[in-house]
């Protein structure tokens, strides 16, 4: 972002950076609702979670084991390594997904509950607490923004309605992209509601 050339009255050098931080955002959320299960077995529900083990370093279970979805209620995770089973099955436990993993010899499975109305809530409140996670990146990344045209402005770099104008522009991208990760949202709440 420091690279970024402010000119006088050509917007298009400041809003093509902006965007694509804020998709950057927006990616890492469209990331996070994959991982909220609505009811469906996907292997993106567990691997990116960390698993400490070996010299109790933090890996993703992907790197650790083969994960797959054979029903549409059932995960089965296969480490490569079964000395690592144990640690896998503490952090499938420790994890907020919220169902305990069957160990079956060299693999782990994880059976998919029916979504209770509980559950339903559940899922809404964390879908909630990663839309509000997304929102506060976003202001994040205009917060940069404003400091860089702010800075510029102190400066004398840019005029005072050049400054007014990138504002406005920052507003806007914002709102923007607030707009399309609260669509994003609706959409999970409404397959969390009726699966």
């Amino acid at each position: 972002m420091k690279d970024i050339i402010l000119i006088e009255n050509e917007t298009k050098s400041f809003e093509e950076p902006m965007n694509a931080e804020m998709q950057k955002v927006l990616s890492h959320f469209e990331g996070e609702l994959i991982k909220i299960r609505t009811g469906r077995a996907h292997t993106s529900l567990v691997e990116d979670i960390m698993v400490e083990c070996y010299d109790g370093s933090p890996m993703p279970m992907k790197n650790l084991a083969a994960i797959s979805a054979p029903e549409s209620r059932l995960i089965v995770i296969q480490p490569w390594d079964t000395t690592t089973l144990p640690a896998i099955e503490k952090a499938l436990k420790a994890s907020e997904i919220g169902i305990t993993p069957q160990v079956d010899g060299k693999l782990i499975r994880l059976r998919l509950p029916e979504m209770s109305t509980t559950r339903r809530d559940e899922l809404a409140k964390i879908l909630g607490r990663k839309l509000e996670d997304c929102k506060v990146g976003a202001r994040n990344v205009r917060k940069d923004f404003n400091n860089l045209i702010r800075d510029a402005k102190k400066d004398k770099r840019i005029s005072e309605n050049f400054f007014n104008r990138l504002s406005d522009s920052l507003e806007s991208i914002t709102g923007k992209w607030i707009g399309k990760a609260e669509q994003l949202a609706e959409k999970k709440e409404a397959e969390i509601k009726s699966f």
